[in-house]
């Protein structure tokens, strides 16, 4: 709606047909990538889409993991979360700063998460791969900045549908479940968008290295 050419990615072929026939009216084109954030070999192809510029990047996938506390958390969920949520975030990020450099500017947002400010709304891996998020934010805002910026959002509950694994620790679901209980409210993703697009645009043109809290005032 912003009129941006956008080219969106996700592991899932259909879920991608699906956001083009939800959305007939744009003035531009939407492209579309079916690939894995965490294989260099995606990656290379979700830049290659872009052909040449890319003014604007948002890191939004990611995946919860079982609410494990550090002890009962496997070797699995730790590698799948902190590979999807910071190794990926990093890969892709990674692979469009050469563009924004050449461009001499450009910005960056990525989805941290409420579980990026304190340690009781999830799990250890979540938890980890989260505050990670926000170190890689803030190391490449003062890298790169002022000219390309790189901030973040912090979100509470958002409507988006992310799975969770299917044998949740029940220790772990005992101790968040009071915290958790007390979000305020469930945001939409459009509501989530909002403040996503506002950093990424020429609106925020003096933030850099910035956690934006939306997430309703749970935090």
């Amino acid at each position: 709606r912003e009129g941006g050419r956008v080219v969106a990615v996700d592991l899932f072929a259909d879920k991608l047909e699906a956001l083009v026939a939800d959305l007939p009216d744009l003035d531009v084109p939407l492209v579309t990538v079916a690939g894995d954030i965490t294989a260099q070999a995606d990656v290379d192809r979700i830049v290659a889409a872009a052909d040449g510029r890319i003014d604007a990047l948002a890191n939004i996938a990611g995946i919860n993991d079982d609410f494990s506390p550090l002890h009962e958390t496997s070797d699995a969920m730790w590698d799948r979360v902190i590979g999807v949520n910071l190794t990926g975030t990093f890969k892709l990020t990674r692979a469009v700063l050469p563009l924004m450099v050449d461009a001499g500017k450009g910005s960056v947002v990525n989805v941290a998460s409420e579980a990026a400010l304190r340690g009781n709304s999830s799990g250890n891996a979540y938890t980890v791969s989260k505050h990670g998020v926000i170190g890689l934010t803030k190391s490449a805002a003062f890298m790169y900045g002022p000219a390309i910026r790189v901030n973040a959002v912090a979100p509470g509950g958002v409507a988006t549908g992310i799975p969770f694994p299917p044998n949740v620790s029940e220790a772990g679901l005992r101790r968040l479940q009071p915290f958790q209980s007390q979000i305020p409210t469930i945001a939409t993703a459009e509501e989530l968008a909002a403040s996503i697009t506002f950093l990424l645009s020429d609106d925020a043109v003096n933030i850099n290295g910035a956690v934006l809290a939306s997430d309703g005032g749970w935090s």
